[in-house]
């Protein structure tokens, strides 16, 4: 049954060339093609924001009067859509009572049978929610760890008041709160605090309360300890950015509350108990052992409750997340954690004829769990929905209706729909994609001798059990393993660190200024060829300094906190997203302005660049597979993996011996997988040590040796399967990896 498609004509967002498609609706359709192909900016830049910008439009005229309209996208028509559904890898947001069971509804499910099923019995289903007065512990106000402060971080004994020995922020010499110190007379401001007696010690740090005048007013003396904790250290930590964030996190450290153990409940909601456990035990419990408690409950009264909760569970489980906890703070999980449980938020909605549009599910999924996530978007379809899915994987390319590739090239050489159709069509139609969906994955037949190894005796880190294990060094070294095997445990937890840079995928701290030019030092001397160029001084090619845009102070766009909603970010109208003020932009070097510059790609940019200053940083971009990102691209709308390679290519320049990558080919096209898998060998060629965590088969196959945790995620896991060749693992059949790189090589 035909059921029209979503039409699309001329489309230009990004590089895209004009893009004129219909997209098939109800059905699943699986957008692919290089890194840098464009495949993004059609599905989430064109089609999902044309239908967001849509949907505000329908807002009431009170609220369309203060907020900001969506800028539309570059499309000459966009008709027959529906509303979407964007469910990608952004972090699930930083607020610490975030947990994985209060984003999906399942601890409220949980909340509601403890309400009426625990003995005994204390009241509704809020004495047990750790976001409620009537059931959060007293001790750490619900947050499950309480924070102890290292005074030595948040003062300069060898200073006084009055020279600045409070280093924390806001307590700068002048401010309102140093005022109170200085002013309560309890203190000689110009004595270090070095030379402070025990009394003067102890009044200015733990003392107790106590009324003085400040500037005339009446105001309550609180010591600096008591004061910091209330102000920062009891709120959410996570949400804090820049130097806030900094100084916290120099300052604190975080331990379980000792008054609830961690579970975030008082007494009396601990008291209440289901098959022998409070529900702060449930909560922590691995989400399969968990479906086992729910599935031996039965009474009448919540029995719609437990079927849901049921439900919910198994999809955890199918979908990979089967060893998470539902009192796993939503902030700590990866990309492709975050997606997978806001698409398990989905499955149960009675919703019908959405778009919903995903960003690499499968990233971070053993080949073993990928079958599963397939099934799982099959479901989302049959329910009446359209599904349109950015992949590279061609496991899922498998399970599509629909298959759009788009290319032929990264950049300004992308941007085209280069096929569309079915699966047996794209493997003939000669495009990157295409030739690469037969490649035959070879195992590395000729190993290359250890110079040496990492020893990790007697790990017991989270699922660890008891794991001993050599890591060559000198190699190339995979380590594999389900989701929740225990891999990012034992490399990045247990591995020593002398000598071994971590390149992990976690988001840069910086800005919203902050661009790949900033990131790697390259813009600095940028900025002096223009101002030798042009006989003016550096700072005016800065968008953080004299020459930025006095309206939007060089970021190139407004941002509108909307509180209650998502915010809107929206292009500067003075000077149309550049950055820079006018008179800025009539400088030129060989014809480009220093806002073209920041528009070039990295690749263009190696073309327009013959500095020595600027090259050797753009080859290492161009080496590590992002030559098609910008120089001024915002570092917040960068992938994991982007984020990841583009950290690579900053330590490259140095002389790190060992290398630790966390999945380095997330988000990459199989073309540029074997691009990634040639770097890592030339890096080990020149007498480095590289260590991959990796799901990716092409890169397994590669290594010289490969090391195997499972055999199962969570408890299931935690041990050595295998240790040796990609060879003797494609043979070793207790071993999931084994048994799907053996398929793959067949």
């Amino acid at each position: 049954m035909v059921f029209g498609s979503i039409e699309v004509r001329g489309a230009r967002e990004n590089n895209l060339q004009g893009v004129s498609i219909d997209i098939p609706k109800r059905e699943l359709t699986v957008f692919t093609g290089v890194s840098g192909s464009g495949k993004s900016s059609l599905v989430f830049g064109t089609v999902a924001a044309e239908s967001r910008r849509l949907i505000d439009e329908t807002y009431p005229a009170f609220l369309q009067g203060f907020m900001p309209s969506r800028p539309r996208p570059d499309v000459d028509t966009l008709s027959n859509l529906s509303a979407a559904i964007v469910v990608d890898q952004e972090p699930m947001g930083a607020n610490a009572r975030s947990t994985v069971g209060t984003a999906t509804d399942a601890y409220t499910m949980l909340r509601v049978i403890w309400s009426r099923l625990g003995q005994p019995h204390i009241g509704g289903s809020n004495l047990f929610s750790f976001n409620d007065p009537q059931g959060m512990c007293g001790g750490c106000e619900g947050l499950g760890r309480v924070s102890a402060i290292d005074t030595e971080a948040l003062v300069d004994r060898s200073r006084s008041l009055a020279g600045g020995a409070i280093t924390f922020p806001n307590f700068g010499v002048g401010s309102w709160y140093w005022k109170v110190y200085a002013d309560s007379g309890l203190f000689d401001v110009d004595k270090p605090l070095a030379d402070y007696t025990d009394t003067e010690w102890h009044d200015l740090m733990y003392g107790a309360e106590r009324k003085i005048v400040s500037g005339g007013i009446n105001v309550t003396y609180e010591s600096l300890v008591p004061k910091i904790t209330r102000l920062y250290l009891v709120k959410d930590v996570d949400s804090m950015k820049g130097a806030m964030r900094a100084a916290v996190d120099r300052l604190a450290t975080f331990t379980a509350c000792p008054a609830c153990g961690g579970t975030r409940l008082n007494d009396r909601a601990r008291s209440s108990l289901v098959k022998g456990k409070h529900i702060g035990e449930a909560a922590a419990m691995q989400l399969t052992d968990l479906a086992e408690l729910v599935r031996d409950l039965a009474d009448p009264h919540v029995q719609p409750i437990l079927d849901g909760l049921n439900d919910l569970l198994a999809t955890f489980e199918q979908i990979g997340l089967g060893y998470l906890s539902l009192d796993r703070e939503s902030s700590s999980l990866s990309g492709g954690e975050a997606q997978r449980t806001k698409m398990v938020r989905h499955m149960g909605s009675a919703l019908t004829d959405m778009t919903y549009v995903f960003d690499e599910p499968t990233i971070g999924l053993h080949p073993h769990d990928v079958r599963q996530m397939n099934a799982l978007l099959r479901r989302l379809r049959d329910k009446g929905n359209t599904v349109l899915v950015v992949e590279h994987k061609p496991e899922v390319m498998a399970a599509a209706d629909h298959l759009v590739d788009m290319g032929p090239g990264a950049g300004t050489h992308g941007g085209t729909v280069v096929y569309q159709g079915d699966l047996a069509g794209l493997r003939t139609s000669g495009t990157a994609t295409g030739k690469h969906l037969d490649q035959a994955v070879t195992l590395k037949s000729t190993p290359r001798t250890p110079t040496g190894v990492l020893r990790i005796e007697h790990a017991n880190l989270h699922n660890l059990r008891d794991v001993s294990v050599e890591i060559p060094l000198g190699v190339l070294v995979a380590v594999t393993g389900v989701a929740g095997s225990g891999k990012s445990s034992l490399i990045h937890g247990c591995l020593p660190r002398d000598g071994v840079t971590f390149v992990d995928q976690s988001a840069i701290r910086g800005s919203r200024r902050s661009n790949p030019a900033t990131y790697t030092g390259i813009l600095e001397p940028i900025r002096k060829q223009y101002a030798r160029a042009n006989g003016v001084r550096p700072a005016l090619f800065s968008a953080n300094s004299a020459g930025a845009c006095p309206e939007c102070k060089g970021v190139g766009l407004i941002y509108t906190d909307l509180a209650f909603m998502a915010g809107v970010a929206s292009p500067c109208e003075a000077c149309g997203g550049k950055r820079f003020t006018d008179e800025v932009l009539t400088y030129t070097l060989r014809g480009k302005n220093i806002a073209d510059v920041l528009a070039m790609s990295v690749e263009e940019a190696m073309g327009f660049f013959t500095e020595k200053t600027v090259l050797p940083m753009l080859t290492r971009l161009f080496d590590v597979g992002l030559h098609y990102i910008s120089l001024g691209q915002h570092l917040n709308t960068l992938s994991g993996g982007e984020r990841q390679r583009l950290k690579l290519a900053i330590e490259m320049g140095g002389d790190t011996p060992a290398f630790v990558l966390d999945e380095p080919t997330a988000g990459l096209h199989m073309q540029d997988v074997d691009n990634l898998a040639g770097l890592l060998d030339r890096l080990v060629d020149s007498g480095r040590s590289v260590i991959v965590v990796e799901h990716n088969l092409s890169v397994v196959a590669r290594a010289d040796w490969v090391i195997d945790m499972g055999p199962g995620g969570g408890h299931d896991g935690g041990r050595v399967v295998f240790e040796g060749t990609p060879a003797d693992l494609a043979r070793e059949e207790r071993s999931l990896t084994g048994r799907h790189l053996a398929e793959l090589v067949a």
